[in-house]
């Protein structure tokens, strides 16, 4: 062999080595963490470590005082770690405080103190979208919030404000003025009052959101009834020609929240915001509505930003039962040409277009964005739940929808002139008049602003509930037991 062909063996040897001692010591570097992020919210808190390379974890749960112990492998207290002591918040309902140190060579400790006794999820999400691989921590409470009792406040709240702002008028302190008294056809009144009680399934693995009304004080809107129409699901009560006697409910459904962004507009605008705040505007003006003599009240699947899964929202509206269902959300394409509102509802038979059916898998996408454990035990129990549908409920959410888009169109354009059909998976709930509204396409620049702009989300807001009053006033809703 020439010399040549020495020098390259040796040459050859030596980079190998060179190629092995720097793979060892990648090795021994372990992960970087690209992000830290806690949610907190009444429902759980989850707190994110977002790396660049899978992480191990092993837990550890102690009941007195309640804290969550976590071994992660493969990771050094590096910076970016240390930041999540510095995210948390004092107000957070389930933290009390995280202590992170270096218990082993590669092996980080994370310890979360906790306000409340706690059911822990620790699972791993491989990585989409924009996320690299993501280490997550879903904090439950063992009692999780009653979705009646916090309806129960939500009205509470509207009536010290209202003693409030009579305070202001009469100039006198907040405290000496009597708080309004509840309406005698208002049945939370019954239940302020410490009657009986509405009996509602609880599952308890699944925690509601709650809901914090801002009402502004405007005048409530009265509809006059009108017959149902036949075959309808929301038919008239017994007792009265469209007069019911109960409270109606409409859960609010604002999309994406917390990991999950949903779309983000050419000047960032991220789409759970700007529907969080328009849900907000709706329920405040929901609330502010009487149909047919009786008074409405919104409850929201989340009023925060936080991520709840798509059938978990299903849920919620079905513990409340729910007269209506309303998912927001605010449409993207991959131009930013298109534009217009656009209302869906579920279609178990294929979707109406290919539009339809495109926007139904990136909605559905959203568990995966979010970041769902899929190994909970009751999950394949929640998925059986949203395989069923009913003809009648698809047919009220046509009505629904059509209602709507008769209101938003007087205020903008629409992207599509009837309601579209697709198989979302958030409009899966068999017994409860279910929509998806796209409120405008974030991608579009003209319409970002318009999402921004609080003078269009009010209007918006105004003519979502004046659809809504319109569908009840041809479909009165079911007389349902809620002990009033």
């Amino acid at each position: 062999m020439s010399d040549g062909g020495r020098f390259s063996r040796r040459t050859l040897l030596r980079t190998g080595s060179l190629v092995l001692l720097l793979g060892a010591q990648q090795i021994a570097r372990g992960a970087n963490v690209v992000a830290v992020r806690i949610w907190p919210a009444e429902d759980y808190t989850r707190v994110t470590i977002e790396s660049d390379g899978a992480l191990l974890a092993r837990q550890f749960f102690v009941t007195e005082p309640p804290r969550l112990a976590v071994d992660i492998e493969g990771i050094d207290l590096l910076p970016g770690l240390r930041e999540l002591v510095g995210k948390l918040k004092s107000d957070d309902p389930n933290i009390a405080g995280i202590r992170a140190a270096q218990n082993a060579p590669n092996v980080v400790r994370l310890v979360i103190d906790l306000k409340k006794p706690i059911k822990p999820q620790v699972f791993n999400l491989e990585p989409v979208a924009a996320y690299q691989h993501r280490l997550v921590f879903d904090l439950y409470p063992v009692n999780p919030p009653d979705p009646l009792a916090q309806l129960i406040a939500q009205r509470m709240k509207d009536m010290d404000a209202a003693s409030e702002r009579a305070a202001r008028l009469l100039g006198l302190e907040a405290d000496k003025v009597t708080r309004p008294a509840t309406p005698a056809d208002d049945p939370l009144g019954d239940l302020i009052a410490g009657r009986e009680r509405p009996k509602i399934p609880v599952n308890p693995d699944q925690t509601p959101s709650p809901t914090m009304p801002r009402p502004s004080g405007n005048e409530s809107t009265a509809v006059a009834g009108a017959k149902p129409d036949k075959g309808s699901t929301a038919r008239q009560p017994p007792g009265g020609k469209g007069k019911t006697e109960r409270l109606i409910i409409v859960a609010l459904d604002p999309g994406h929240g917390g990991e999950d962004p949903g779309a983000i507009g050419p000047n960032g605008t991220h789409e759970k915001k700007v529907v969080l705040q328009i849900a907000q505007k709706l329920r405040d003006r929901i609330n502010e509505t009487r149909v047919n003599g009786s008074p409405m009240r919104a409850y929201m699947t989340r009023d925060k930003d936080f991520f709840v899964p798509l059938q978990v929202r299903v849920q919620k509206a079905q513990r409340v039962q729910a007269d209506l269902f309303i998912s927001l959300h605010a449409d993207a394409f991959l131009t930013p040409r298109p534009q217009g509102a656009s209302v869906y509802a579920l279609s178990t038979r294929g979707a109406s277009s290919a539009a339809a059916r495109w926007m139904a898998n990136k909605e559905n996408a959203a568990d995966l964005v979010g970041g769902l454990n899929v190994k909970a035990a009751d999950a394949n129990v929640r998925r059986a739940l949203l395989d069923m549908s009913t003809t009648a409920q698809i047919n009220d959410s046509l009505k629904l929808g059509s209602a709507m888009l008769g209101h938003v169109k007087k205020i903008g354009k629409l992207h599509k002139p009837r309601v579209e059909q697709a198989n979302f998976a958030v409009l899966r709930a068999p017994d409860i008049p279910s929509v998806l509204v796209e409120t405008a396409f974030i991608s579009n620049p003209d319409e970002e602003r318009r999402l921004n702009d609080p003078k269009y989300q009010d209007d918006l807001a105004d003519a979502l509930v004046r659809g809504i009053v319109a569908y009840f006033s041809k479909n009165p809703p079911l007389a349902k037991n809620r002990g009033v």
